[in-house]
Protein backbone atom coordinates (compact mmCIF):
# COMPACT_ATOMS: atom_id res chain seq x y z
CA UNK A 1 0.00 0.00 0.00
CA UNK A 2 2.68 2.64 0.45
CA UNK A 3 3.09 2.35 -3.46
CA UNK A 4 -0.33 4.30 -3.76
CA UNK A 5 -3.95 3.70 -4.23
CA UNK A 6 -4.56 -0.44 -3.67
CA UNK A 7 -6.50 -1.70 -5.55
CA UNK A 8 -10.35 -0.72 -5.88
CA UNK A 9 -13.27 -2.86 -4.12
CA UNK A 10 -16.10 -4.06 -6.36
CA UNK A 11 -17.75 -2.42 -6.77
CA UNK A 12 -16.52 1.18 -6.63
CA UNK A 13 -18.62 4.38 -6.98
CA UNK A 14 -17.40 7.69 -8.39
CA UNK A 15 -18.96 11.11 -8.89
CA UNK A 16 -19.08 12.84 -12.11
CA UNK A 17 -18.90 16.74 -11.74
CA UNK A 18 -18.56 19.85 -13.47
CA UNK A 19 -18.83 21.78 -15.84
CA UNK A 20 -17.50 19.77 -19.87
CA UNK A 21 -15.05 21.52 -21.56
CA UNK A 22 -14.43 20.25 -25.09
CA UNK A 23 -10.94 18.57 -25.86
CA UNK A 24 -9.71 19.56 -28.98
CA UNK A 25 -8.67 18.18 -31.90
CA UNK A 26 -5.18 16.42 -31.22
CA UNK A 27 -5.19 17.22 -28.03
CA UNK A 28 -5.78 14.73 -25.12
CA UNK A 29 -3.99 12.05 -23.05
CA UNK A 30 -3.19 8.98 -23.92
CA UNK A 31 -4.90 6.29 -21.40
CA UNK A 32 -3.09 3.50 -23.21
CA UNK A 33 -6.60 2.48 -24.15
CA UNK A 34 -7.15 1.36 -27.70
CA UNK A 35 -10.87 1.73 -28.08
CA UNK A 36 -10.99 5.23 -27.48
CA UNK A 37 -9.25 8.16 -29.35
CA UNK A 38 -9.25 11.14 -27.08
CA UNK A 39 -7.71 13.27 -29.68
CA UNK A 40 -10.41 12.60 -32.17
CA UNK A 41 -12.16 15.65 -31.65
CA UNK A 42 -15.20 14.41 -30.55
CA UNK A 43 -14.54 14.27 -26.67
CA UNK A 44 -15.29 16.56 -23.72
CA UNK A 45 -14.39 16.46 -20.14
CA UNK A 46 -14.90 16.92 -17.22
CA UNK A 47 -13.74 16.07 -13.15
CA UNK A 48 -13.98 12.38 -11.37
CA UNK A 49 -14.12 12.44 -7.46
CA UNK A 50 -14.09 9.36 -5.15
CA UNK A 51 -17.36 8.07 -3.23
CA UNK A 52 -16.96 4.48 -2.65
CA UNK A 53 -14.24 2.01 -2.20
CA UNK A 54 -11.34 3.88 -4.15
CA UNK A 55 -8.51 4.66 -1.91
CA UNK A 56 -6.12 6.89 -3.79
CA UNK A 57 -3.77 7.81 -1.25
CA UNK A 58 -1.44 5.21 0.97
CA UNK A 59 -3.49 3.54 3.91
CA UNK A 60 -6.24 6.81 3.55
CA UNK A 61 -9.81 6.81 2.43
CA UNK A 62 -10.51 9.21 -0.29
CA UNK A 63 -11.10 12.63 0.08
CA UNK A 64 -14.14 13.42 -1.95
CA UNK A 65 -13.82 17.11 -1.83
CA UNK A 66 -10.90 16.83 -4.14
CA UNK A 67 -11.29 15.72 -7.90
CA UNK A 68 -8.96 12.37 -8.64
CA UNK A 69 -9.18 12.13 -12.64
CA UNK A 70 -10.66 13.25 -15.58
CA UNK A 71 -13.97 11.84 -17.48
CA UNK A 72 -14.05 12.36 -21.22
CA UNK A 73 -17.79 11.54 -23.15
CA UNK A 74 -18.74 11.92 -27.42
CA UNK A 75 -21.88 13.88 -26.81
CA UNK A 76 -22.68 12.57 -30.09
CA UNK A 77 -21.33 8.97 -30.12
CA UNK A 78 -21.31 6.20 -26.88
CA UNK A 79 -17.72 5.59 -26.01
CA UNK A 80 -16.54 7.30 -23.04
CA UNK A 81 -13.52 6.85 -20.87
CA UNK A 82 -12.07 7.16 -17.58
CA UNK A 83 -8.91 8.57 -16.84
CA UNK A 84 -8.39 7.55 -12.79
CA UNK A 85 -5.30 7.04 -10.42
CA UNK A 86 -2.73 3.87 -11.44
CA UNK A 87 -4.88 3.58 -14.67
CA UNK A 88 -7.72 3.89 -16.85
CA UNK A 89 -10.86 2.66 -18.22
CA UNK A 90 -13.04 2.55 -21.47
CA UNK A 91 -16.89 1.96 -21.87
CA UNK A 92 -19.65 1.95 -24.46
CA UNK A 93 -23.01 3.35 -23.78
CA UNK A 94 -25.54 0.24 -24.16
CA UNK A 95 -28.75 0.68 -25.98
CA UNK A 96 -32.50 -0.41 -25.11
CA UNK A 97 -33.77 -0.98 -22.08
CA UNK A 98 -31.73 0.01 -19.76
CA UNK A 99 -31.51 4.03 -21.19
CA UNK A 100 -34.46 5.75 -19.51
CA UNK A 101 -33.87 9.25 -19.38
CA UNK A 102 -36.06 12.16 -18.38
CA UNK A 103 -35.87 15.70 -19.78
CA UNK A 104 -37.42 18.56 -18.06
CA UNK A 105 -37.21 22.85 -17.97
CA UNK A 106 -34.61 24.06 -15.48
CA UNK A 107 -37.05 27.44 -15.07
CA UNK A 108 -34.16 29.80 -16.17
CA UNK A 109 -34.00 28.73 -20.22
CA UNK A 110 -32.33 25.14 -19.65
CA UNK A 111 -33.06 21.31 -19.44
CA UNK A 112 -31.75 18.37 -17.08
CA UNK A 113 -31.73 15.17 -18.63
CA UNK A 114 -32.17 13.04 -16.06
CA UNK A 115 -32.03 9.13 -15.74
CA UNK A 116 -30.28 5.94 -15.71
CA UNK A 117 -27.82 4.60 -18.07
CA UNK A 118 -26.20 1.25 -18.34
CA UNK A 119 -22.26 1.04 -20.22
CA UNK A 120 -20.37 -1.91 -20.57
CA UNK A 121 -16.56 -1.77 -19.65
CA UNK A 122 -14.28 -2.43 -23.13
CA UNK A 123 -11.27 -2.42 -21.60
CA UNK A 124 -9.47 -1.11 -17.97
CA UNK A 125 -5.63 -0.95 -17.18
CA UNK A 126 -3.55 -0.45 -13.87
CA UNK A 127 -4.99 -1.35 -11.00
CA UNK A 128 -8.82 -1.68 -12.84
CA UNK A 129 -7.45 -4.70 -15.17
CA UNK A 130 -10.07 -7.29 -13.18
CA UNK A 131 -13.26 -4.87 -14.41
CA UNK A 132 -12.22 -5.45 -18.49
CA UNK A 133 -15.78 -6.83 -19.87
CA UNK A 134 -17.62 -5.29 -16.61
CA UNK A 135 -20.19 -2.76 -16.01
CA UNK A 136 -21.47 0.44 -15.12
CA UNK A 137 -24.63 2.02 -13.90
CA UNK A 138 -24.67 5.55 -14.18
CA UNK A 139 -27.35 7.73 -12.08
CA UNK A 140 -27.05 10.89 -13.91
CA UNK A 141 -28.63 14.65 -14.00
CA UNK A 142 -27.04 16.21 -16.71
CA UNK A 143 -28.25 19.77 -16.99
CA UNK A 144 -27.72 21.78 -20.38
CA UNK A 145 -27.57 25.59 -19.30
CA UNK A 146 -29.15 28.69 -21.37
CA UNK A 147 -25.85 29.23 -22.21
CA UNK A 148 -25.57 25.73 -24.24
CA UNK A 149 -22.82 24.66 -21.85
CA UNK A 150 -23.52 21.22 -19.59
CA UNK A 151 -23.27 20.58 -16.15
CA UNK A 152 -22.67 17.14 -14.89
CA UNK A 153 -23.59 15.39 -12.06
CA UNK A 154 -23.59 11.63 -12.67
CA UNK A 155 -22.87 8.73 -9.79
CA UNK A 156 -20.92 5.61 -11.48
CA UNK A 157 -21.36 2.17 -10.22
CA UNK A 158 -18.42 0.56 -11.48
CA UNK A 159 -18.39 -3.26 -10.92
CA UNK A 160 -16.45 -6.45 -12.31
CA UNK A 161 -19.69 -8.33 -13.05
CA UNK A 162 -21.44 -7.55 -16.41
CA UNK A 163 -25.21 -6.61 -16.21
CA UNK A 164 -28.25 -8.88 -17.60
Amino acid sequence: MANGPAAPNDPFILLLQGIYSPVAKGGGPNLGLSSVNLGDGSYSTTKIYPIFGLNVAAGEDAQQAHAIGNFFVQFKGNLCAYQLPKGAIAMQFLPGPGFSPNQHPDGQGGQFLEGTFELKILEANGIYTPFNGGHNHMVDRLHQLANGQFNEFCFCVISQYQFP
